[in-house]
């Protein structure tokens, strides 16, 4: 997984019609209750491990793991002891 690179993502992403990418970066423990998002998601998780609940359905996401969230998607997210940052593209 190293030889990828964020600015591959970028590219890779922004061929596939995303409008906007960023790196997230979590603290440790953070835990964010059920919310939505103005716009639709693709994410890799390049560091640390977090956990994605949409609806009954919990994911445990590590490095490498991918996911995505249509728009206005009720979800939780909750990051590790490390922390955890992903990379984000976002089609708004």
């Amino acid at each position: 997984m190293s030889a990828f690179t964020f600015e591959a993502f970028c590219a890779s992403a922004r061929m596939q019609g995303f409008d906007e990418i960023v790196e997230r970066r979590w603290k440790p423990d953070t835990a964010l209750d059920t919310h939505t998002h103005a716009f639709s998601v693709k994410a890799l998780v390049v560091q640390g491990e977090m956990w994605l609940r949409v609806g009954d359905e919990t994911r445990h996401l590590l490095a490498g793991d991918t996911f995505a969230l249509a728009r206005e998607v009720p979800h939780a997210e909750r990051y590790g002891k490390d922390g955890a940052t992903y990379w984000a593209a976002r089609r708004n």
